[in-house]
């Protein structure tokens, strides 16, 4: 019998054992997966709004709870503007309501018509709003189709009914399913009068955007620069909460699980006292006794963390289906979280049977016969 096979052979003879053990694992893998893709989901969904258009970087109101909270003046806006190397800023309003059952989370974005092409919008059917229009809508062409509109179709958003007059693309899958309006016009609807969510700023050819950046929070301190996923959090703080509760329960679900590891494993050198007296009487040395312990607990926890990453996908899709999150959380599964699942389950194992296997190695053949 090769070691492998005496490895697979001790898991399977105490099967009970192994496999409540190795539910352990799979639930903490689970979550850890889950909350993993969760995470990185929303956070892909909220910066695809902020890099909706052509911009080199967006700016936002520094700490609030959600970036759609954001709110900034026109006088900022023209501040930003005023800086020698910004070549446009774009001022965008941006709020949402409830469409229908299908479309929970349905985006209207206000912005002047002669702010569409350096925002980086294309009017692919139909015109552009007029400035001072109140009864005229762009669709992108992602809700076009989805709602079934086109250009001179009438549409009711948020209670006001409006006439496509246009069909835009931004490139960006959540720009592409919103609606856009006259920035005046949102602004009466949301009752926020000269009031921008973002600023997209693009900059002339050869500048530093990281230094610009800098400059821009200096002068502006309550205001916060965000280019990369990583600069989210700064204007989100409940992302940064969930990341944080994220690390956090995959630090509870490795201790819970090597805990689990730990138990059964010194319950398994226990009941094996004489068995491993045999091995080391045969010529079994410390070192190979310790590799079979830890082998037998590395089986479990990655048969666990393949169940629990199994487990964890059926979580996200029904997580999918739940009215509350239609519309805007779209799965993305990224190898780091399952990089950081295989690694915690790595680590439940190590932990977990580090001090079993120590304890088993470090038996004297003949004691160990002796025990009873």
């Amino acid at each position: 019998m090769s070691f492998l096979m005496l490895i697979a052979r001790n898991v399977l003879t105490r099967k009970v054992r192994s496999l409540l053990t190795g539910i352990a694992v799979a639930i903490g893998i689970m979550t850890v997966v889950a909350l993993g893709v969760l995470t990185h989901s929303l956070r892909l969904t909220a910066t695809s709004i902020l890099r909706t258009g052509s911009a080199d970087f967006t700016i936002a109101q520094k700490g609030v709870s959600d970036v759609l909270f954001s709110a900034m003046d026109e006088t900022q806006v023209k501040q930003i503007q005023s800086y020698p190397e910004v070549e446009t800023a774009v001022g965008v309003l941006i709020g949402s309501f409830k469409l229908d059952t299908n479309h929970p989370f349905f985006l209207e974005i206000g912005i002047q018509p002669e702010d569409l092409q350096p925002f980086g919008v294309q009017v692919v059917a139909g015109r552009a709003y007029s400035a001072d229009a109140t009864d005229e809508a762009m669709l992108g062409y992602r809700a076009a189709r989805d709602l079934g509109k086109t250009v001179g179709d009438k549409i009711t958003l948020d209670v006001v009914e409006y006439t496509v007059v246009g069909i835009f693309s931004t490139g960006e899958v959540f720009g592409d399913s919103a609606s856009m309006l006259p920035l005046p016009k949102l602004q009466a609807e949301e009752r926020k009068p000269g009031d921008v969510t973002l600023v997209f700023v693009k900059v002339k050819p050869g500048t530093n955007i990281d230094a610009l950046r800098a400059k821009i929070e200096k002068d502006s301190p309550e205001l916060a620069t965000v280019r990369t996923v990583s600069d989210f959090g700064r204007v989100d703080r409940n992302l940064s909460l969930i990341s944080a509760a994220n690390v956090a329960i995959s630090i509870v679900a490795l201790i819970i699980g090597a805990v689990g590891v730990m138990n059964t494993m010194m319950m398994s050198v226990f009941e094996r006292t004489r068995e491993f007296g045999v091995l080391r009487a045969v010529g079994w040395t410390r070192r190979r006794v310790l590799a079979l312990v830890m082998g037998e607990a590395l089986l479990i926890s990655l048969v666990g963390a393949a169940v629990g990453v199994a487990m964890g996908y059926v979580a996200i899709r029904l997580i999918q289906r739940l009215p509350q999150v239609v519309g805007f959380f779209q799965p993305d599964y990224p190898a780091s979280v399952f990089g950081r699942a295989l690694g915690i389950a790595f680590g439940m194992a190590v932990i977990g049977a580090v001090y079993p296997a120590v304890r088993a190695a470090l038996l004297e053949p003949l004691e160990a016969l002796r025990h009873e």
